[in-house]
């Protein structure tokens, strides 16, 4: 594995994220150590294999600020694909222990504003902050078509739609409306989902837009928390008519309406989308809808299961550790052949040494035979 290292005061291989990402071959493996620092730079990162490690949430910050209605550099409005902090593409993608943020402010004042654009085929991400308002973090794929003109310009807007399996787990994310959105299949696992109070009538903390036959966004054991007035926060409505949300064994401020899900602004897609609910603790935690399913133990069970075959990872120190167990049993077996083996020598060879000879047949006086010397 290729490692490289990032550090702003130059005692790195690189003084940026973004130059080290871009070194790195598209087909190499690569470990990216990105030291403690806030790096004011927008990161495009579409490698095969590559892990991203800070020195910690609180300690290393890449911050980029571009906003949905601000300017771009070609005269047009950003608009919100084009407005993320990071992007990333490849085949397997993992972030570790750092700060990923859009700090261009809220939506009335920059429109949608994305911190995370993850269109990798696997990633993971653990122990990372994912701040921003609007839009913070956008699962894809794309839906197949845009509602308005240049709503999907950006990276992926003209490319084919491939499905993409992401983890989440001890993250927190951070957002006010739509700030978990996308296509993609999410599992989020002991994360901390944060709706910031930016003073707006109401917020709402999922978008799904997957197929029917997806997984959506799933949550377990997550802690939903917020300043927002109460009653004030939806889990989730359909971006698309068959988005999928389910919140299972997580804990709900105050914040979260009676309801729990809504439809999107007038139109009725509740029909077609899945949202789903188990296990719910805390102020939050009401009766919902008829339309919102309340799944019972064994259907929670078996989704979560299936939640993590997809998207769990399996750890490294597992595989690790598998690999060494299969050598040290490969090893332990052909030295107990050998001992084995060597205790049979042993054996044959004492056993040769204790049988006694017959002397030969000498009666026509075919063998010499030696005179005594008297000693």
């Amino acid at each position: 594995m290729l490692k490289v290292t990032v550090a702003q005061d130059g005692s790195g291989d690189f003084a940026s994220i973004a130059e080290a990402v871009l070194a790195v071959p598209y087909e190499e493996e690569a470990l990216v150590q990105v030291g403690p620092g806030i790096y004011r730079e927008k990161l495009v990162c579409e490698k095969r294999c590559i892990t991203l490690r800070g020195a910690g949430a609180d300690k290393t910050k890449l911050v980029w600020g571009d906003g949905g209605k601000l300017p771009h550099k070609d005269g047009r409005p950003t608009h919100t694909f084009r407005s993320y902090t990071a992007f990333f593409s490849g085949e397997t993608l993992c972030v570790e222990d750092m700060t990923i943020e859009n700090d261009a402010g809220p939506g009335a004042k920059a429109g949608q504003a994305v911190a995370a654009y993850v269109d990798s085929t696997r990633a993971v991400f653990r122990r990372v902050k994912l701040l921003g308002s609007q839009d913070t973090l956008f699962c894809a794929p794309l839906p197949e078509k845009e509602r308005e003109k240049d709503g999907f310009l950006g990276p992926r807007g003209l490319a084919p739609r491939k499905p993409t399996a992401q983890y989440y787990t001890d993250c927190e994310i951070a957002g006010d409306i739509d700030f978990i959105f996308g296509g993609g299949d999410a599992l989020f696992e002991n994360c901390v989902i944060r709706t910031v109070d930016n003073h707006i009538p109401h917020s709402y903390v999922t978008a799904p837009s997957g197929k029917a036959d997806g997984l959506g966004f799933v949550f377990w054991n997550c802690d939903l928390v917020s300043d927002c007035p109460a009653g004030s926060v939806y889990l989730g409505r359909p971006w698309r008519p068959e988005g999928k949300t389910a919140v299972l064994g997580c804990r709900l401020g105050a914040h979260i309406a009676p309801e729990g899900f809504i439809a999107w602004n007038d139109r009725t897609d509740t029909g077609l989308a899945s949202f789903a609910e188990a296990d719910s603790t805390g102020p939050g935690a009401a009766e919902r809808p008829a339309w919102v399913k309340q799944l019972s133990g064994p259907e929670a069970a078996a989704l979560l299961a299936r939640a993590r075959t997809l998207c769990r990872p399996k750890p490294t120190e597992d595989v690790t550790n598998e690999k060494n167990c299969r050598n040290f049993v490969k090893w332990l077996i052909i030295a107990v052949v050998l001992a084995a083996m060597a205790a049979m020598m042993v054996a044959v060879n004492d056993r040769a040494s204790r049988v006694e000879m017959p002397m030969p047949d000498n009666s026509l006086g075919i063998y010499r035979q030696t005179p005594a010397t008297g000693k």
